[in-house]
């Protein structure tokens, strides 16, 4: 694994977490699959309003296909080693408190992305991984899964044990190890938006 360096203090977490794409096709159990979700369920959110829902399917169960089939060509060619798939969707209205008729809930994505963001971590913790998948379709997972419209698919979430990265196609092997990000500076100001 490549060295990945904080600039700040930060709990090591941060830093070994990270989102291979090859996998040992190890099974990963319901219990264990459903501490992650444990996890994302406390994620934060604006007015508590937990607008994300989570359909998994386990490798080897009849949820695996419908969920799997919506994945580009590409994404299917290495998550088809993953534990589980888990598609991340988000409710688009909510309930406020002391209203009687659905509003929109414009914070529906990123309180999703804090709950994604928790199961990665836990996973991590426990000592597997993490992917999160933008490239699928989204209409086809709707219509596969029964999502109703005032939700809307975020990703999926591929997730297993690190495998070899040999099992990979040619073109992603190179890509197989944990990346850097961004200095601090070119992420956060001040006081005004100075960012190109």
């Amino acid at each position: 694994m490549s060295e990945r360096e904080a600039h700040h203090p930060i709990d090591p977490q941060f830093l070994t977490r990270w989102s291979p794409r090859a996998f040992t096709g190890e099974p990963l159990d319901s219990p264990t699959l459903h501490s992650f979700l444990e996890a994302a369920r406390w994620a934060p959110s604006g007015y508590n309003a937990q607008p994300w829902r989570f359909v998994y399917a386990l490798a080897g169960t009849p949820a695996w296909t419908p969920l799997f089939e919506t994945l580009s060509s590409t994404n299917q060619s290495w998550a088809h080693r993953a534990s589980a798939l888990v598609l991340v969707v988000s409710q688009q209205r909510w309930l406020p408190p002391g209203k009687s008729v659905l509003e929109p809930n414009h914070t529906h994505a990123f309180d999703s992305g804090a709950a994604w963001a928790f199961l990665a971590l836990q996973a991590s913790i426990a000592g597997w991984h993490a992917h999160s998948i933008g490239g699928f379709d989204r209409e086809r997972a709707r219509a596969a899964l029964a999502i109703p419209e005032d939700y809307s698919p975020q990703v999926v979430i591929a997730l297993g044990r690190r495998g070899d990265p040999s099992v990979l196609p040619d073109a992603l092997k190179a890509r197989e190890q944990p990346n850097s990000r961004l200095p601090l500076s070119a992420l956060a100001a001040e006081g005004s938006f100075p960012f190109d």
